[in-house]
Protein backbone atom coordinates (compact mmCIF):
# COMPACT_ATOMS: atom_id res chain seq x y z
CA UNK A 1 0.00 0.00 0.00
CA UNK A 2 2.77 2.63 0.70
CA UNK A 3 4.40 1.97 -2.43
CA UNK A 4 0.99 2.05 -4.38
CA UNK A 5 0.88 5.74 -2.06
CA UNK A 6 4.32 6.41 -3.49
CA UNK A 7 3.68 5.81 -7.21
CA UNK A 8 0.67 7.85 -6.98
CA UNK A 9 2.24 10.81 -5.13
CA UNK A 10 5.26 11.18 -7.88
CA UNK A 11 2.18 11.24 -10.60
CA UNK A 12 0.76 14.04 -9.05
CA UNK A 13 3.98 15.66 -8.55
CA UNK A 14 4.96 14.85 -11.77
CA UNK A 15 1.72 16.54 -13.78
CA UNK A 16 1.58 19.33 -11.61
CA UNK A 17 5.35 19.80 -12.66
CA UNK A 18 4.68 19.20 -15.96
CA UNK A 19 1.52 21.95 -16.12
CA UNK A 20 3.82 24.42 -14.35
CA UNK A 21 6.21 23.95 -17.17
CA UNK A 22 3.96 24.19 -20.12
CA UNK A 23 2.33 26.88 -19.09
CA UNK A 24 6.33 28.84 -18.44
CA UNK A 25 6.35 29.27 -22.62
CA UNK A 26 8.13 32.63 -23.47
CA UNK A 27 5.28 34.85 -25.10
CA UNK A 28 6.46 37.09 -27.56
CA UNK A 29 6.18 41.24 -27.03
CA UNK A 30 5.80 43.92 -29.39
CA UNK A 31 9.45 44.44 -29.81
CA UNK A 32 10.31 40.65 -30.77
CA UNK A 33 7.43 40.72 -33.07
CA UNK A 34 8.59 44.06 -34.83
CA UNK A 35 12.19 42.60 -35.13
CA UNK A 36 10.69 39.55 -36.89
CA UNK A 37 8.67 41.77 -39.47
CA UNK A 38 11.83 43.66 -40.14
CA UNK A 39 13.80 40.83 -40.46
CA UNK A 40 11.22 39.19 -42.90
CA UNK A 41 11.12 42.77 -44.82
CA UNK A 42 14.71 42.85 -44.94
CA UNK A 43 15.34 39.55 -46.65
CA UNK A 44 12.63 40.39 -48.96
CA UNK A 45 14.01 43.12 -49.88
CA UNK A 46 17.39 41.46 -50.41
CA UNK A 47 15.65 39.23 -52.87
CA UNK A 48 14.15 42.18 -54.67
CA UNK A 49 17.74 44.23 -54.92
CA UNK A 50 19.29 40.70 -56.16
CA UNK A 51 17.02 40.52 -59.05
CA UNK A 52 17.43 43.73 -60.00
CA UNK A 53 20.98 43.18 -59.73
CA UNK A 54 20.90 39.99 -62.29
CA UNK A 55 18.25 41.92 -64.65
CA UNK A 56 20.88 45.12 -64.83
CA UNK A 57 23.43 42.32 -65.80
CA UNK A 58 22.15 40.92 -68.46
CA UNK A 59 20.58 44.21 -69.49
CA UNK A 60 24.07 45.32 -69.79
CA UNK A 61 25.46 42.30 -71.13
CA UNK A 62 22.86 42.87 -74.18
CA UNK A 63 23.75 46.23 -74.62
CA UNK A 64 27.91 44.87 -74.88
CA UNK A 65 26.35 42.63 -77.67
CA UNK A 66 24.91 45.57 -79.61
CA UNK A 67 27.78 47.39 -79.26
CA UNK A 68 30.12 45.10 -80.39
CA UNK A 69 27.77 44.36 -83.51
CA UNK A 70 27.91 47.50 -84.07
CA UNK A 71 31.51 48.09 -84.10
CA UNK A 72 31.74 44.53 -86.38
CA UNK A 73 29.87 46.76 -88.97
CA UNK A 74 31.33 49.46 -89.13
CA UNK A 75 35.10 47.84 -89.96
CA UNK A 76 33.39 46.18 -92.96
Amino acid sequence: MRKLSGIASTAVVMTALFMALSGCQKQEGPAEKAGKEIDKTAEQAGEKIDKAGQKLGEEVEKAGEKIQDAAKRDKK
